[in-house]
């Protein structure tokens, strides 16, 4: 697919690459210039995206977003900004907004399997990223070989020791996309936590939790000044809308009562002796309880990762100079619009009027007339899901090549089509 001139340079976050000229890991700096001379029919384009989850990251996603509009509408600017709300990308993302460098440590996955996960520091501000999902990421392991009362976070432990031996003041750490549902028992034995149950003896295995007396917390408690934790949901970690039922499933969880009894009694034992209940805070069951896990262990703040995501990118600066906004994810359904980056970021262009289109994989959402979306096309408007899915990047492509061909021409036709 290609596509006529080049497109003038107005860099709202980076001028998009061709592929040909990135390497295969390549998220794109951001700068921030402004063209001189706009030819008056030019739309400036910010295009956000968040990963395809399974298929394409977000910087992959974004790429093929442009390069599709590009090829139908030379003449546009296109400014790429890969969205994080943090889920799977959220280090490799914020890594570049904040010119932070990859560190590697040795741990164990979900699984008790060595591996050597990333992380990333920013010196000048003694800031650390961390991204859960590449240690204890449910992505990380084959299909259907571990059971998931044989998994926790304990591995997530050695990063946070890493980044705070490093000097770390600041961590900023993303937790979707976990295998895990054990409230954050692992990663606390990792740090020192112990757990006994009435008879004095150590629980080392969080499917016992449900036999869980009282906690021994170690002689650290803190371990950097700030911990900011992204959840990219809202749900509580016990009941029907909690970690287990909502995303156990997923991970091949099948005994929910047993599951839920362990850590009910880990949220009571932590209420009754640390004083902290916190079973109901929003985002308490994200990455199976691990968001719980944080508060009660480590003393983090639980944020939006799409909020957290545009604080330290300024997104509301960059979306009132863009004209139209390009984002999309895999699948567009009712999760949406329940506090995911997508459909925060689309709420946020309703609010300055500036008409949101979303492509994905597929939409199951049933929208009403108040939605926040200009329009929303999907990949199976083109072809079948299994295409879709073998070819995501060059689908993608073709259909923000369609979407283009179609929009109008003039930044002020754009605002009256809201």
């Amino acid at each position: 697919m290609s596509g006529g001139k080049p497109a003038k340079a107005a860099h709202i976050g980076t001028t998009y690459t061709p592929p040909h000229q990135q390497s295969s890991k390549q998220i794109p700096a951001f700068v921030d210039e402004r063209p001189e001379n706009l030819d008056s029919n030019q739309i400036n384009i910010l295009v956000i995206p968040d990963k395809f989850k399974g298929t394409l990251t977000a910087a992959d996603a974004a790429d093929a977003i442009a390069r599709g509009w590009r090829s139908a509408r030379p003449g546009d600017t296109i400014d790429v900004l890969p969205l994080t709300d943090g889920g799977d990308g959220f280090g490799e993302v914020l890594s570049s907004l904040l010119q932070a460098k990859a560190k590697g440590v040795k741990t164990i996955d979900a699984a008790g399997r060595p591996c050597n996960a990333v992380w990333w520091w920013q010196e000048k501000s003694r800031t650390a990223l961390i991204e859960s999902a590449r240690v204890i990421g449910l992505a990380m392991l084959p299909p259907n070989q571990f059971h998931p009362f044989h998994l926790d976070t304990f591995g997530l432990g050695a990063v946070v020791r890493a980044a705070a031996e490093e000097g770390t003041k600041h961590c900023l750490l993303g937790i979707g996309g976990s295998a895990t549902n054990d409230g954050g028992f692992g990663l606390a034995r990792a740090l020192g936590w112990k757990f006994f149950d009435s008879d004095g003896q150590p629980i080392e295995q969080w499917t016992a939790l449900a036999t869980l007396d009282r906690l021994c917390p170690p002689r650290r408690r803190r371990w950097f000044r700030s911990l900011a934790v992204a959840v990219d949901v809202e749900n509580p970690l016990l009941g029907p809308q909690g970690a287990t039922r909502v995303y156990g499933p997923q991970k091949g969880l099948k005994d929910f009562a047993a599951a839920e009894r362990c850590l009910r009694r880990l949220a009571l034992v932590v209420k009754h002796q640390l004083g902290r209940d916190l079973a109901r805070v929003p985002g308490a069951g994200a990455a199976g309880g691990l968001g719980f896990g944080l508060m009660a262990f480590l003393d983090a703040h639980l944020e939006r990762g799409f909020d957290l995501f545009a604080r330290h990118l300024d997104l509301r600066r960059h979306l009132r100079r863009a004209d139209l906004v390009l984002t999309g994810e895999g699948q567009i359904d009712a999760s949406t619009f329940m506090g995911k980056g997508v459909g925060r970021l689309a709420q946020h262009c309703r609010l300055l009027k500036i008409p949101c289109l979303a492509f994905a994989g597929t939409v199951v959402a049933q929208l009403g007339p108040r939605r926040p979306f200009r329009e929303i096309c999907a990949l199976t408007d083109l072809t079948t899901l299994e295409e879709a899915r073998a070819r995501p990047g060059c689908w993608l492509a073709q259909l923000a090549a369609r979407t283009a061909g179609r929009w109008p021409s003039r930044p002020s036709a754009c605002a009256r089509s809201l």
